[in-house]
């Protein structure tokens, strides 16, 4: 005599085990929605444009060649994303990317200042820019707004001062290699570039070493966590992800110069935004200022630290730009902090402040600068292009609107 199993005879703490395992996976996939639904677009994005430039997309040159041509904007998106988490928004950033390059350009090229020092002296100005817009919108008042609009066509109108409307050009091997340059090769002859493999694996074994200390942590506390397998096929997916990206890059020169400033800048604006007492405060600030006050918040010396760290970071950005251009010139950085801004909802922030990461700055960033590269290589005009990424701005942003309804149901 045959029986038919149905799934409802199956024991109760097997059925019990398996959704477990599947409601974990949807409140995982749920808590991160942004996160998670702008990596899986950017894993979209790639493989349409990789299938159609015919395999062109991630060439070893042209992975290469994308991280240098966005770099200046990622920089500057991670910084943008602080500020717009903490409720407000920077307007002044190309203008001072500009008027950075052009301070370079001047101390390198005019009065033969070496590299080093007259890096270290643009950050410094742009940490003084960054402390003059704080100072107004955290001490005096004033909305950001305004103050940064303000400074954007204050920068722009000192850019074209300090360069009397002429570009300056060319800059120091040492300073140009900041943007163009790649970490030198080592070690034995192979068909790798072997400094780059060594940074791969370093890369793998940290990342899972804090993929188990946060199992650890959340088992510790006794926290939901997802099922061995689940975790396991998800450490084995981002070691392939990374693996696949170095030997890529591994391929070609290696390492670029800029993307180690930018895994450095990631690494420590992340942890500073997750860890440090700081970050929480930014948080706080932007999720509900009255509320953050009467927590015993800072508020202005928050406020006014965000827009230093942004004025530092606009001012690496622009050193990055000058330097793959070449030179000083008064057009650099136009509409830059219409790509940051962009980067940054793409990214997962919300108008309303309070929300988003450093790490979804970069995605956003990266999904704008492959659409960029992807579109350019199948001969899409710039115009079709701007409609396009005007599109993908709308889209992300309805998406966190509908995500927010959805979420108060």
């Amino acid at each position: 005599m045959t029986t038919t199993t149905d799934p409802t005879d199956a024991p109760p703490a097997a059925q019990g085990a398996a959704r477990s395992a599947a409601s974990l996976l949807l409140e995982n996939v749920r808590g991160h929605m942004r996160q998670y639904g702008m990596l899986t677009a950017l894993v979209f994005i790639i493989v349409l444009f990789q299938i159609w430039t015919d395999g062109t997309l991630l060439l070893p040159n042209n992975v290469s060649n994308l991280i240098q041509q966005n770099g200046y904007i990622l920089i500057l998106a991670m910084g943008m994303m602080i500020v717009i988490i903490a409720g407000h928004i920077d307007l002044s950033v190309g203008s001072l990317v500009a008027f950075v390059g052009a301070m370079a350009a001047v101390m390198m090229v005019e009065h033969g200042m070496p590299w080093v020092p007259a890096l270290i002296l643009s950050l410094l100005i742009g940490a003084v820019a960054g402390a003059w817009q704080g100072f107004f919108i955290a001490y005096v008042g004033i909305p950001s707004f305004i103050v940064t609009l303000a400074g954007m066509l204050l920068f722009r109108g000192l850019t074209q001062i300090v360069l009397g409307g002429q570009s300056l050009s060319p800059f120091p091997t040492g300073f140009q290699n900041l943007a163009k340059g790649f970490i030198p090769e080592m070690g034995p002859y192979t068909q790798y570039h072997n400094p780059t493999l060594v940074i791969g694996l370093v890369a793998v074994v940290l990342l899972l070493l804090r993929e188990r200390r946060d199992r650890r942590r959340q088992l510790r506390y006794e926290l939901e966590v997802l099922p061995t397998t689940l975790w396991v096929a998800k450490c084995v997916a981002l070691v392939a992800a990374v693996l696949a990206f170095t030997l890529t890059l591994a391929s070609f020169h290696g390492v670029p110069v800029v993307m180690l400033v930018m895994c450095a800048l990631l690494i420590g604006l992340g942890y500073v935004m997750r860890n440090a007492v700081v970050g929480r405060h930014v948080y706080a600030l932007g999720g509900n200022k009255a509320a953050a006050k009467l927590s015993g918040v800072k508020d202005q010396r928050v406020t006014f630290l965000v827009f230093v760290n942004m004025g530092v970071l606009a001012a690496l950005a622009g050193c990055v730009y000058a330097a793959r251009l070449n030179s000083g010139t008064p057009q650099a950085g136009l509409n830059f902090e219409l790509e940051a801004i962009a980067a940054s909802f793409i990214g997962g922030a919300s108008m309303s402040g309070g929300v988003g990461t450093v790490v979804g700055a970069v995605i956003g960033g990266l999904v704008l600068g492959v659409l960029n590269n992807g579109m350019s290589l199948v001969g899409i005009g710039t115009d079709y292009q701007q409609v396009i990424k005007g599109l993908v701005l709308l889209a992300a942003v309805g998406f966190d609107v509908w995500n927010k309804r959805r979420a108060g149901r």
